[in-house]
């Protein structure tokens, strides 16, 4: 699975299709419009947000801001807990979804609910899907949250099915979450 770096994202509705392109250099644009005809659409989607996520010390209803540091590498990292359980992920816009390593999800009980077909940077891959319970990471949480298990996974991804609740900023070396509002 390919680690993507932000640019600059920031997607400002509930609900607004979200598209992801593809530049002729091979660069990936997330953006609210169509992609033009000089790039590919790589694939676009509907964000499916929480009913209502509660407001608790965790994820406050006003808009709490997490900074994350880039890495020496470019790529950006977070722990999080899936489960109760921590695990580092690399923040990765290009993963559809949250991924685990099939060793971890062993070790945290999360089992495989459905098979899936993926199709990764390094090409088609076999892989199942699970509904973990909460993943909390920073002041925020997300419930009932669908990953994938990846049997061959080095690293925790997390993917667009969560990010795409936050809105997102990255300027000199930090990249900024906070909840979108509504």
């Amino acid at each position: 699975l390919s680690v993507t770096a932000l640019s600059s994202l920031s997607f400002s509705g509930y609900g607004d299709t979200i598209f992801k392109c593809k530049n002729q250099q091979g660069g990936l644009l997330y953006q609210q419009t169509a992609c033009k005809p000089d790039t590919e659409t790589v694939t676009s989607w509907e964000p499916r947000l929480p009913k209502n996520p509660p407001p608790t010390p965790e994820a406050p209803k006003k808009a709490a801001e997490w900074v994350i540091k880039q890495q020496n590498n470019g790529s950006y990292h977070l722990d999080a807990k899936v489960n109760g359980k921590t695990l580092n992920f690399i923040v990765d816009t290009g993963a559809s979804m949250v991924s685990l390593p099939q060793t971890f999800a062993r070790d945290a009980h999360i089992s495989c609910q459905d098979k899936v077909d993926m199709m990764t940077a390094n090409g088609a891959s076999k892989a199942c899907s699970a509904t973990v319970k909460k993943i909390t990471f920073g002041p925020f949480f997300v419930d009932n949250v669908t990953v994938v298990i990846a049997p061959n996974l080095s690293h925790p991804l997390m993917g667009m099915n969560v990010l795409q609740l936050f809105k997102i900023a990255q300027e000199k070396g930090e990249m900024r979450l906070s909840w979108r509002e509504k």
